[in-house]
C-alpha cells in the first residue's frame, strides 16, 4: 500500500470513528447508570477530540517526514510558580515567612489535554473542547498566558468539535470575523491562540449533534485543513 492510500485510510478512520461515536452517543448516554446524561455527552465528545487531535497531529508529522520517535504526544502538570515580586510586596511577615517556608506548595498547577513534545522539548499545548463560548475562551487564553512565564515560545492550540464564539472560527484563512465578542477578549491578552473547528456551522443549544436530525459531517476536507495547520506549526522543528 502506498503512503498516499495509507494516508486516505488514516483520514477515513478517523471519519469512521467519529460517526460510530456520535451515532450511539444519544441511546449509550440514555442508557448510562450512576451519571448523568448532559455529563456522559461532555465527557465523550471532548475524549473523541482529544483521540481525533492525536492523531492529527501524528498524521502532521508524518506529512512533514519527521522521525515519530522524536515526537511525543501526552498530558502533564505545568507547575506555575507563585511569582517573587508578590511576595516581597506582602505586607503580613507571618504570611510572607509561611509562603516562603512552603514555597515548593506555591504554585498553579496546569494540565493541557494535550502537550506536544519535539525532542523532549514543549512545543504545543492543546486544550480539547467539544464547543467553546466566551467564557471557556478566556480560561484557555488565561491559562495560555501563564504557561507563557514557563514556556515563552510554546505555541497554543484549541481543538473544538463546534464553535459557539459567535462564526465558524476555523484558524484557516477563510475564517469569518463575525466573532465580535472572541476577538474582542483574545485583545486583551498576548497569546497567539491557533484555533481549529472541526465541523462546519456555529453550534446550536437546541440542535445538539448526537440526535437524530442534527448529525453534522465529519469531512475529509475539514480534516485536511486541520492537518494543514499543525504542520505549519511543526515545520520549524523539521530536520
Amino acid at each position: 500500500m502506498s503512503d498516499e492510500n495509507l494516508y486516505n485510510d488514516e483520514i477515513k478512520a478517523i471519519i469512521k470513528l467519529y460517526n460510530k461515536t456520535v451515532y450511539e452517543l444519544d441511546e449509550k448516554a440514555n442508557n448510562i447508570q450512576g451519571r448523568s446524561y448532559g455529563g456522559y455527552i461532555r465527557s465523550v465528545k471532548s475524549a473523541l477530540v482529544v483521540n481525533i487531535a492525536k492523531r492529527i497531529i501524528e498524521l502532521a508529522w508524518e506529512k512533514l517526514e519527521q522521525d515519530p520517535d522524536r515526537l511525543k504526544i501526552y498530558s502533564k502538570e505545568i507547575k506555575i510558580p507563585i511569582k517573587q515580586e508578590y511576595i516581597d510586596e506582602l505586607d503580613n511577615e507571618e504570611v510572607k515567612d509561611y509562603i516562603e517556608e512552603h514555597i515548593e506548595d506555591y504554585y498553579y498547577g496546569y494540565r493541557p489535554d494535550i502537550l506536544v513534545e519535539i525532542d523532549k522539548t514543549p512545543v504545543l499545548a492543546i486544550e480539547c473542547k467539544a464547543y467553546t463560548e466566551n467564557a471557556m475562551l478566556k480560561r484557555v487564553l488565561m491559562d495560555a498566558t501563564l504557561v507563557k512565564t514557563q514556556y515563552p515560545e510554546i505555541k497554543f492550540v484549541l481543538f473544538q468539535l463546534e464553535s459557539q464564539l459567535g462564526s465558524n472560527i476555523s484558524g484557516s484563512e477563510d475564517e469569518l470575523y463575525e466573532s465580535h465578542s472572541a476577538y474582542t477578549i483574545a485583545s486583551y491578552f498576548d497569546v497567539d491562540l491557533t484555533i481549529i473547528t472541526l465541523l462546519e456551522g456555529e453550534r446550536r443549544v437546541d440542535e445538539p449533534i448526537h440526535k437524530k436530525g442534527f448529525f453534522k459531517p465529519l469531512t475529509e476536507e475539514r480534516l485536511q485543513n486541520a492537518i494543514n495547520i499543525i504542520s505549519s506549526l511543526l515545520e520549524e522543528f523539521s530536520e
